[in-house]
Formats: structure tokens, C-alpha cells, sequence
């Protein structure tokens, strides 16, 4: 076997794979160039996910007739001169490989004239070489278009996720520029509708621009300059915590990256103010000297590596724990001061001998809450476990029970079982022959509501509100919203759109608490943009889970023998009664053997 060179245009389109793996690529690539040319304004035009149309248009510099011509070309660049120069990089790209990627896999249209120009120049490639160049009038700046990409690659174009999930990634892309550049005015469309309009603006207005009012009130300035980095930005208040990770941001020189080692830096000086689920929202500025840094380090330049790594994460972690407490937010103690000199003494008032009373009907094995009204209890957990609404057999536990949990004979015993217990208020234990048996109480309702509305989906009541819940969502959550609305309409939720950034809940299902309705909506958006589902079979799956365990009944709640009852019934009409979906159990089986080794037996 000979070897033999590649045509050029092959190798173009193997290498346009490191550069350009979806859309959002080339909405990254075409946005910075527009950012190194020194734009003030930049629009991002987008149709069908970026597969039939992404525009960048911008009113930068521009480029000559024959730079328009050479900037198509690999390893073309103004950027770099020498070696050194890559250690001393001060713009967004530099490697000269951008646009001869995206040129290999699309077909490519660029106008572009300088401000001293007359004229400008229009650019035609069709994937594989130049097919038109030639004069025409155009505003000052470079307008670029990249039309059907991938049209020469079927391969990788069948690749490429569901219009929802690629305009996500579009959206962040988007978000990660705009918010590195504040100073720069942007615009964005998508499908003909204006998503951002961001005005020219400073850092914290650019955060609210992007993120929603909300978030006005919910940072806290960060500063500090040192030897080795400035550090600016904000970070958010801890009560604000929560379980998303798209609102953290790491800003380097002007250019987002994403560091595991920095934001592990950020949680420690937020170790015991937020708990371990939730983390906290940041938008942190870094600035450290070019020499001190290499951006070379993977083809879409979102991770780098620092020289002082190991003080910038301590000078990191102790600025922003400084924040929280000069902000009052991290408590702060005094070790100088005994607290009992805080105390605040009458002289005046009388001293008063306490008096100790004693219950003596107070029984410390009984569990039950004299506050609580059983009736009433009883009331709200059966309308929980209510599955009146869709048809649904139940049947015996003894048909239903997975064998390897519980033996026949077993089986039988809990369909005739006289006495059920609740432990702690979170877990059911039932009485069987070979030992007994422990049941979530929570997961197992879970399960079932979970079997419930994945079995049902599109026939769950939607209960109309009285009045709607509103919602403040930034535009990326309400184009995520927007692109699973039909899954989440067929769970039994009714919205309306107010706007670009917010929302009205105007129904919820049958059994969903009014009050918990907004956060529920809110935890169903963000598990979604974390999971990243396409599968529409698959996502369902995912808003029904998360459905379900926002809706069962939690952990702590009393439930009497009837509820117990109809709970253990239900679940083990179940498909999959011992566990959820990700393998958590539900049910665990203590045998008798066991308690007899325990006790020497």
C-alpha cells in the first residue's frame, strides 16, 4: 500500500472537524472575528438552528480585496508574526483556521469594504473553491454568511442534535461573547424573531441585560487588584443558590473559559454558606498578563493554563470569601470576645426562680403530633395518591413483586397483612416471613406518579389557576421553554409566553400545588438545559421524573395506616416497584438471618 497526499479540499474538511463540530461553532468563530476587527455593533442571524442560514454581520474595520481573498485561506491570519507571539496574544483567534473550515463545509458568502474603500468586495465559495469575487456597495464592516452547513458532509450533518438542542448551544454561545464584551452593542435573531437587543453597556448592566432584573438585586460586587491578577465581577448571594451551572462564568482577558480548578476555588469560599446540591451564580473578570497564560490548548480556546495556578485559586478563594463577608453574607466571629459580655442586664428586673413542669401523661415512644389533624392529613396525601383522573388497575402485590426481593409466600403475607408502621416519618415497614421489609416512602410515591404520567402523557387534567403564575425567565430559558412546549403541555401545564422574559403559568395538573407550580416549572427548565436531552421519548421521561419527585410526598410527612396501605398497593402495581429510574431504591429487605447474626442467634 502506496501512501498518497490528500487533496487539499479533503484535508480542509477532516480539519474543519476540530474547528467546526455543530452550528454554535461557526456562531463562535464568526462572532470573535468580528470582535478583533474591532466592531461596535454585531448582529447574529440564524435560521433552522443555524443548518440553513448563520449571519454575522458587524461594522468593524473591514478587509482590502485581496485580504477578503487571502483571509480564506489556512493558516492565514493578521494576528500572529512569530512564535512569541503566541504567548502574547491580546485577540480572540489567531490560528488562521476559522474561516477556511467553515468555508470547507458550507456555502459561503462574505461582503466586506474598509472605511476608506469606495466599494467593497463580495466573496463567494460553494465547499470546495472560490466560485465568485467581484465589487459591490456595502456599509463599512464585514457581513459573512454561512449557508447550509454540512451540505457536502451528510455524515456530520446527521450528527447534529434536534433544532431545540443546537439553538441552546447557539444561545450560549452567544451569551459567553456578549457577556465578555459589554461595551460592544449585539443583536440577535433567530427563525425572523429578535432575541437580545444589548445596548453598549457596563458589566453588571450587561449581566441584568442578559439574565433578567432579577438578578439586580441578587450580586455582590467583587474587586481586587494584586501582582499577579486583577480580579473584578460579581458573585451571587447565597440564598440565591441554586442547581444551575449555566449562570457561572470564568472571564479571562476577555475571553470565556471554563476551569474546574477556579470554580472549586469559588465553592470552598462558599463551604457552609450554600448546601451541597446548590451552587452559587458568578461572573468573574480575571485579568492576568498574556505572558502568564497558554490559550493554545484546545482547538476552541475555552480552557487555559496559568502559570501561577496554584495562587490564583488561593488569591481567588480569598477574595471572594472577603466579598461575602464585607457584605455581610459569610458570618464573622469574634475570638477576642467572650459572648457572655453580650448579654444586656436589668438591674432593675426582678430575678425569678424557673419553674420546671412536667407532662406525666408524656409518652416518649408515642410519635404523634398533638398539632397535627389526621383527618386533614389524610385529606392532602390522598389527594396526592389519587390516580382517579387515568385508568389504572391496581393489583395484587403477589402478582406484581420483583421475585428477587420477595419470595411467594412472602407475597402473600403483604397482600394479608394486618400492620403496617411508619418509621420516622420517611420509611414503611412491613412484616414478611423471611425478615421484614423497608419502603421510601417519598421515592415510592415517586415511582408512582412517575408510572402515572410517563403511561398517560397528553391525557393529565390541567388544572386552570385563578390567577396565573408569573415567571422571570431570561430569552435562552424561554427558547428552551419554547422548543419543549408540547412535551410539557402533554404533562398538563398551560403558559403563555409575556414578552421576551417572562411568563405566565395558567394551568397546572391535577394534584400539582399552586404554590409549588413556578419552582416546579423552573426545576423542569433547568433539567432539561443540564441533561441535554433530543430523544422526544427520552424527554418526556426526564420532565415526568422530575415532575414526580417535585409533586410526591415528602420525607417527614405522617401518614396514617389507610395511606400506608394504599401507598405499599400502588407501588406494587408498579412495573418497576423496587427502584427509580437511575437505580435508586425504594425498597430494601431485611431477612431474619440477619437479625439473628445480630444478636448471636
Amino acid at each position: 500500500m502506496s501512501i498518497k497526499l490528500l487533496p487539499e479540499s479533503v484535508a480542509n474538511q477532516i480539519a474543519a472537524g476540530e474547528v467546526v463540530q455543530r452550528p454554535a461553532s461557526v456562531v463562535k468563530e464568526l462572532m470573535e472575528n468580528s470582535i478583533d476587527s474591532g466592531a461596535s455593533n454585531i448582529t447574529l442571524v440564524v435560521k433552522d438552528a443555524g443548518k440553513s442560514l448563520i449571519q454575522v454581520i458587524d461594522d468593524g474595520l473591514g478587509m482590502s480585496e485581496i485580504d477578503a481573498e487571502l483571509s480564506l485561506k489556512r493558516h492565514a491570519t493578521s494576528k500572529i508574526a512569530s512564535l512569541d507571539d503566541l504567548f502574547r496574544l491580546k485577540t480572540m483567534g489567531f490560528r488562521g483556521e476559522a474561516l477556511a473550515s467553515i468555508v470547507a463545509v458550507s456555502q459561503f458568502e462574505m461582503k466586506t469594504r474598509r472605511q476608506e474603500d469606495e466599494v467593497g468586495c463580495v466573496v463567494e465559495v460553494d465547499g470546495k473553491a472560490l466560485t465568485k469575487q467581484f465589487d459591490q456597495q456595502a456599509k463599512p464592516g464585514t457581513s459573512v454568511s454561512v449557508k447550509n452547513l454540512f451540505y457536502n458532509v451528510p455524515a456530520r450533518r446527521n450528527f447534529l442534535k434536534s433544532d431545540n438542542v443546537e439553538n441552546r448551544h447557539i444561545a450560549e454561545a452567544f451569551q459567553q461573547i456578549a457577556l465578555c464584551h459589554p461595551s460592544v452593542a449585539f443583536r440577535y435573531f433567530m427563525n425572523g424573531k429578535e432575541v437580545h437587543r444589548l445596548s453598549s453597556s457596563n458589566f453588571k448592566q450587561r449581566i441584568v441585560q442578559m439574565f433578567g432584573k432579577k438578578f439586580d438585586q441578587r450580586l455582590v460586587p467583587l474587586s481586587e487588584k494584586t501582582e499577579l491578577v486583577n480580579i473584578s465581577g460579581f458573585i451571587g448571594k447565597p440564598e440565591f443558590a441554586n442547581t444551575k451551572r449555566s449562570e457561572q462564568y470564568f472571564i479571562v482577558n476577555q475571553r470565556f473559559i471554563k476551569s474546574p480548578y477556579l470554580h472549586h476555588a469559588v465553592m470552598q469560599a462558599y463551604e457552609e454558606l450554600v448546601s451541597k446540591e446548590n451552587t452559587p451564580q458568578y461572573f468573574i473578570r480575571l485579568e492576568v498578563d498574556p505572558d502568564q497564560i497558554d490559550v493554545n490548548v484546545h482547538p476552541t480556546k475555552t480552557e487555559i493554563k496559568f502559570i501561577e495556578e496554584r495562587s490564583i485559586y488561593a488569591i481567588l478563594r480569598t477574595i471572594v470569601r472577603q466579598s461575602l463577608g464585607k457584605f455581610n453574607i459569610a458570618p464573622s466571629l469574634d475570638f477576642e470576645r467572650e459572648s457572655v459580655f453580650d448579654q444586656s442586664f436589668d438591674s432593675k428586673r426582678s430575678i425569678t426562680v424557673p419553674v420546671i413542669k412536667v407532662d406525666p401523661k408524656y409518652n416518649p415512644f408515642e410519635t404523634k403530633s398533638p398539632a397535627q389533624n389526621p383527618k386533614d392529613q389524610f385529606s392532602e396525601i390522598s389527594e396526592l395518591l389519587d390516580t382517579s383522573q387515568v385508568d389504572l388497575t391496581i393489583g395484587k402485590a403477589a402478582d406484581t413483586v420483583h421475585p428477587s426481593l420477595i419470595n411467594e409466600s412472602d407475597e402473600a403475607e403483604i397482600a394479608g397483612r394486618s400492620k403496617i408502621i411508619q418509621l420516622h416519618n420517611k420509611f414503611i415497614l412491613t412484616h414478611i416471613k423471611s425478615g421484614f421489609m423497608v419502603i421510601d416512602q417519598n421515592r415510592a410515591h415517586q415511582r408512582i406518579l412517575y408510572d402515572r404520567l410517563r403511561k398517560n402523557s397528553g391525557q393529565i387534567n390541567c388544572q386552570q389557576l385563578l390567577f396565573p403564575i408569573a415567571l422571570d425567565l431570561n430569552p435562552s430559558e424561554m427558547i428552551l421553554l419554547e422548543g419543549i412546549r408540547t412535551e410539557v403541555e402533554e404533562l398538563g401545564f398551560s403558559f403563555d409566553a409575556i414578552g421576551k422574559d417572562s411568563l405566565a403559568i395558567n394551568g397546572v395538573p391535577t394534584g400539582c400545588k399552586e404554590k409549588e407550580a413556578g419552582q416546579i416549572m423552573m426545576d423542569l427548565i433547568e433539567d432539561v438545559s443540564e441533561n441535554r436531552s433530543n430523544e422526544q421519548k427520552d424527554l418526556k421521561n426526564k420532565l415526568a421524573l422530575k415532575l414526580a419527585k417535585s409533586m410526591a410526598v415528602k420525607a417527614g410527612v405522617r401518614l396514617d395506616e389507610k395511606e400506608m396501605e394504599s401507598l405499599v398497593d400502588r407501588l406494587f402495581a408498579c412495573e418497576m416497584p423496587y427502584s427509580l429510574p437511575g437505580e435508586k431504591p425504594i425498597i430494601v429487605t431485611i431477612p431474619l438471618e440477619e437479625l439473628n447474626n445480630r444478636f448471636n442467634y
